[in-house]
């Protein structure tokens, strides 16, 4: 194949290496010099100087054209609209009017909510859960991938070793007893360490076949309005990651999808890698993705004005109207622009009328299947060049093409339903996302810290619902500052999946009793009773039981427990302990564990 640039001087290196490249190759690099990329190949050694760098260039240009839907070409050709756009300062929703969604208000512990839990819990073995998991804990202070940073450490249980729990929880709990799907996209960063924690953790008790890992592949940077690919040196391209959003296209061309629609899974449920609460919204939200017909739940809160959280709108306008969530800097704007001057501001409940996004989502399969065969799972890409003044001329750094998984209803027709469910935050978001520093400047600025401590207060603040609604009294401790973030003393309360996963669950098991102060209690096992318990000051009562132990548990107890010790921001301990500022230290809580089946009675 004879090479289209042989008369250009800067392209006299590429030339001479010619001979090197075979016809795809060549094909390739043709197809790119005519589509504006000639500064890849410019100044290019001759045969025998770097010629590994060379062979290493041209392999990732080939990987990325073979993983880009419409390879490189479709990937540029797109960035230059996009960029155009962007430039132009369009606006994505001219001609549309936002409105309330279809929602469901689950935000208090109503009859409602134990009745959508009561029809979810039927479909346990009917749920693929996909687990977003490309991120890795730099932002947090912590040198590894995030699903391994422990949710809790009381007794240091990792996001991923939470997550497996309620799978074999679910598990347990079906008539089939069949194993839950659990699909996790990973990156080329993420990949390799998150196969090493299940292998070196034995899955967690899941079966090794139940778990799908799927990698997600980085896209070129752009360094200018014209599509110009970026390059970190020569013979190298800056690669970025292309949003959560890939998971779509991934679960389709990986098959995953469709195999699991056929082996009997009729919702998925997407969650993200450290929001620990998902699960406590599981079965309400699969209640009222069946009982109200939903292609596409989106699991909300109550958003306060202003708040960094996507809002959650229908928009209508041009004949049609779709549900989608707005960006928190694009929702004001378009407030402003269509229904109200004063924008993003509270209604008479003291928060926005727009609930806030926690991008979980629960998508029925069948519907989410016949549209991943029609799009191939490429859903709307965006851009967001930050640049150097309002010319718009140049870019500080060089940007790329995103896509965010949430936007899949912009695939939808007139016959796909998309609803809303709204949940507690302590319930369903409490993400873990901002080292100390920023959380405490969050708090002091009036937001949420979203960080380690204030997602592990939430997990207690949890456990701590679930006694209450059962009938126990539970008085809170007081709240304090570890480091400039809230955390509230206690009781601290776990109680794992295999014990109660609904609410109508765990008040079958617990009959009155109390818990107060700095108390601490742990329960794990499915045939577990409270009996009028009662735990006070800094008790700890932590029982265990494994399949087919039947455990009673009864009395008053006291003794010192778990003491809450505060670290400094410089202390030298593991980097799980100094992105929270704090560890727990037993002092002589009780602990009762039960290993062969039996019937066993615990008194104080």
């Amino acid at each position: 194949m004879t090479p289209t640039f042989s008369e250009s001087m800067e392209m006299v290196g590429l030339s001479t290496n010619w001979n090197t490249f075979n016809e795809q190759q060549q094909e390739l690099i043709n197809t790119l010099v005519e589509n504006g990329q000639s500064h890849l190949f410019s100044g290019w050694d001759e045969p025998g100087t770097n010629d590994e760098a060379k062979k290493a260039f041209i392999a990732s240009l080939e990987k990325i054209n073979g993983n880009y839907p419409g390879g490189l070409v479709g990937y540029i050709s797109n960035a230059r609209k996009l960029l155009a756009e962007s430039k132009a300062g369009a606006n994505p929703f001219e001609g549309l009017t936002p409105e309330q969604p279809d929602k469901v208000d689950l935000t208090s512990f109503s009859d409602d909510f134990e009745k959508y839990e009561a029809v979810g819990a039927d479909y346990f073995d009917k749920v693929g859960v996909v687990l977003v998991a490309g991120g890795l804990g730099e932002r947090l202070g912590y040198n590894g991938i995030k699903v391994d940073i422990a949710v809790e450490v009381l007794e240091e249980t990792t996001y991923l070793k939470h997550y497996a729990d309620n799978l074999l929880a679910m598990q347990a709990r079906s008539a089939s007893k069949r194993p839950v799907p659990f699909i996790i996209m990973v990156s080329q960063d993420t990949g390799p360490k998150t196969i090493q924690s299940l292998e070196a953790n034995h899955y967690f008790g899941l079966q090794k076949e139940q778990v799908f890992i799927l990698q997600q592949e980085l896209v070129p940077a752009i360094a200018d309005n014209d599509g110009a690919l970026a390059l970190n040196e020569k013979y190298e391209l800056i690669l970025k990651p292309h949003g959560h959003g890939d998971i779509h296209m991934l679960l389709h061309t990986s098959g995953v999808a469709a195999k699991l629609a056929a082996d009997g899974i009729e919702y998925f449920m997407f969650i993200q890698d450290t929001n620990g609460p998902s699960f406590n919204t599981l079965p309400a939200a699969i209640g009222v993705s069946v009982e109200h017909g939903y292609d596409f739940n989106s699991l909300a809160i109550v958003r306060r004005p202003g708040e960094a959280v996507g809002g959650l709108a229908k928009l209508v306008g041009e004949g049609k109207e779709f549900t989608l969530n707005v960006e928190y800097n694009q929702l004001d704007p378009l407030l402003r622009a269509t229904i109200n001057p004063e924008g993003d501001v509270a209604d008479e409940t003291g928060f926005s009328p727009f609930p806030g996004n926690c991008n979980t989502l629960m998508i029925k399969t069948a519907s989410y299947v016949r549209i991943l065969e029609e799009t191939q799972g490429i859903i709307a890409e965006f851009v967001n060049p930050k640049y150097t003044d309002e010319t718009k001329t140049a870019f500080k750094k060089p940007t790329r093409l995103e896509t965010m998984m949430q936007d899949l209803p912009k695939l939808f027709g007139e016959s796909e339903k998309v609803g809303v469910t709204i949940f507690d935050r302590m319930w369903s978001f409490s993400p873990n996302k901002n080292n100390v520093a920023d959380a405490a400047a969050k708090v002091a600025s009036g937001g949420p810290a979203d960080a380690s401590a204030t997602a592990e207060n939430d997990f207690y603040a949890a456990g701590r619902a679930r006694l209450e609604v059962a009938g126990m009294k539970v008085e809170e401790g007081e709240e304090i500052k570890i480091l400039g973030v809230p955390f509230t003393a206690g009781p601290k309360v776990i109680l794992r999946p295999s014990f109660a996963m609904t609410l109508a669950e765990g008040r079958s098991k617990i009959s009155g009793g109390s818990i107060a102060g700095e108390a601490t209690l742990i329960i794990d096992g499915a045939d577990i009773t409270l009996d009028h318990v009662e735990l006070a000051g800094k008790t700890g009562l932590v029982v265990k039981a494994c399949d087919g132990a039947k455990v009673t548990v009864k009395g008053t107890f006291a003794n010192e427990g778990f003491e809450l010790v505060e670290l400094g921001a410089d202390a030298d301990v593991p980097e799980y302990l100094k992105i929270r500022g704090y560890t727990f230290e037993n002092r002589g809580a009780q602990t009762f564990e039960f290993t062969d089946p039996g019937e066993y009675t615990v008194e104080a």
